[in-house]
């Protein structure tokens, strides 16, 4: 079917009604010895019916300490074993997971915790500069003096429980492994009449989305999102109990606990996570020692391993598939993971936390040329379309803000109707903020941001547009484009560029390299060579951070 507008749907196929729990029970029932979870930097390796042991274990106790259905329990830690039974065990008992950023800092946390009114908070001690339990202590330092589940803080006046990893003992706090031994016959009996009672349209998840402007909106999701979301990005990797998915994407982002640890679950894979956060050597061993089938990451993590000095040292020729999220994938970086990888039916996502987060993908069997250009088309039961200023349909190939409508659409954005509303219109579609187009086959590209579209005297650029040229450059690895202030223009087109190893391009050479290839006005008028970008934990990158840095250091701020 050729489309004549910019709208296009997924396949239909019929979604999942049971809950989180439900689901991991009758996996563990149905292959109870199979391999559920790996972690090599724990020593952890359960068994399905291990894995639900350990799972009922921490439900239990949550109930043990009075955290029950709607409580709201925040996790703050890199990837651990404690990470993943917390995201099951709250799902069993109906309580909200609250996902913290391991990079939150004091103001960060204080705000993630009140807004959402969290009862409870499970922690690392400590991960790399960030020292978890030391800023706890920092934001309620009546923890010293309080007994364990009777805390009344003046700053975090919802919070009674802080659960700490780690055998080492706190003033205050509860310890994990200590918790998971509390429930007793009465909390198991207790968790036994829960889970059938459970709804799956109910509120399951809190995760918070990081924009340019303003505070964090905590993104609400079901049972019924998340799980549905994670099943059919499951189907699109064609996975199935035989495979070992390899995640080494943090678990705090959907990237990790949706289309990472619940999508094996949905259909019986084997979670293998490599280390606490991104390292190549640790995610390369892992793909080699468990014979990972499938491997997930944005674009630089992708690099990094196939960059790193040892490479070709490894064995990975076990993989198949994957998913690469976070941005399109360029051109050359695709060739690399066909042929270095044998990652021949690795998949392109595209979405938003608010949606679960997948609104579009590309099949195993796309042409590469669909790979590497577009984030393929409307994910299976999604609608998307793209949306003139004036709210009309665009046509076919023309820019405009890419709309999603479909089951993994967030019921809100917590305690917040009004920024609820100005991202959910009247009529079920998600307004992304994203600029993008699509083709009469449905496919779609994203261009850009809305916010970062770049207007130089009244012509619009769009940053993607320059960076895909960009890539063409033999010696540049990475690039990101952006707009900064101009007294005559308004704003003009800058860039950031990261060389590939050893290369002694300069940025004359890079502006002499687009001279004539690309309208003048597209042409970056300020480079920077650049050995890392800033961005988030799960590979985006912060152009607002750059414009800022950017306009400061060449004083047109």
């Amino acid at each position: 079917m050729t489309l004549t507008q910019a709208h296009a749907k997924g396949a239909a196929a019929d979604l999942i009604e049971t809950t989180i729990g439900q689901r991991l029970n009758q996996v563990a029932a149905a292959q109870p010895e199979h391999p559920a979870l790996v972690m090599p930097h724990q020593s952890i390796r359960w068994s399905y019916a291990e894995f639900l042991t350990e799972v009922d274990k921490l439900a239990t106790g949550l109930l043990a300490l009075g955290l029950n259905k709607g409580d709201r329990i925040a996790i703050w830690s890199p990837n651990r074993y404690e990470w993943v039974l917390t995201q099951f065990a709250t799902a069993k008992i109906g309580a909200i997971m609250v996902c913290i950023n391991p990079a939150y800092r004091l103001y960060e946390l204080e705000y993630a915790l009140n807004i959402v009114g969290c009862k409870a908070i499970i922690s690392a001690e400590s991960f790399k500069t960030s020292h978890y339990l030391e800023m706890l202590q920092t934001l309620a330092p009546e923890l010293e003096h309080c007994e364990r589940g009777a805390l009344v803080s003046g700053k975090l006046p919802h919070l009674k429980h802080v659960i700490r990893m780690g055998s080492d003992n706190s003033a205050g706090m509860h310890n994990f492994d200590a918790v998971c031994e509390l429930g007793s016959a009465t909390e198991f009996d207790q968790l036994a009449m829960i889970e059938p009672q459970l709804d799956a349209n109910e509120a399951i998840n809190i995760q918070f989305t990081s924009g340019t402007t303003g505070n964090p909106k905590g993104a609400t999701l079901t049972h019924h999102n998340i799980l549905n979301n994670a099943y059919f990005v499951g189907q699109n990797m064609r996975l199935s109990a035989a495979d070992r998915l390899c995640i080494p994407v943090p678990l705090y982002h959907c990237f990790g606990m949706v289309m990472g640890t619940l999508c094996c679950i949905s259909h019986g894979a084997t979670m293998v996570l490599p280390c606490e956060a991104f390292e190549p050597k640790p995610v390369l061993q892992a793909v080699q020692d468990e014979q990972c089938t499938a491997l997930h990451g944005v674009p630089t993590m992708f690099i990094a391993e196939l960059d790193d000095p040892d490479f070709a040292e490894y064995d990975v020729s076990s993989l198949r598939t994957g998913v690469i999220a976070g941005s399109t994938c360029p051109r050359e970086l695709m060739k690399r993971l066909i042929s270095d990888m044998d990652l021949d039916g690795i998949v392109i996502a595209y979405g938003q936390t608010e949606c679960s987060p997948v609104d579009t993908m590309t099949e195993m069997d796309d042409p590469f040329e669909a790979r590497v250009s577009t984030v393929g088309r409307p994910h299976t039961n999604w609608e998307i379309k793209i949306c003139r200023e004036d709210g009309s349909i665009a046509g076919i190939d023309e820019t405009g803000e890419v709309c999603a409508r479909g089951y993994g659409v967030m019921q809100g954005y917590w305690g917040d109707p009004d920024r609820t509303a100005q991202t959910i219109d009247a009529e079920g579609w998600l307004h992304s903020g994203d600029l993008g187009e699509m083709d009469a086959k449905g496919y779609v590209k994203i261009t850009g941001r809305i916010k970062d579209m770049i207007i130089r005297g009244g012509e619009n650029v769009y940053p993607r547009e320059i960076e895909e040229f960009l890539y063409t450059h033999p010696d540049i690895q990475e690039v990101q484009v952006f707009g900064v202030p101009d007294a005559k223009y308004g704003e003009q087109v800058a860039a950031w560029v990261q060389l590939r190893d050893a290369k002694t391009v300069t940025a004359e050479d890079i502006a002499d390299f687009c001279a004539g290839q690309i309208t003048h006005f597209k042409v970056p008028r300020y480079i920077k060579l650049v050995d890392e970008f800033p961005m988030t934990v799960t590979g985006k990158m912060q152009k607002f951070v750059m414009r800022d840095q950017y306009a400061e250091e060449l004083g047109l701020s």
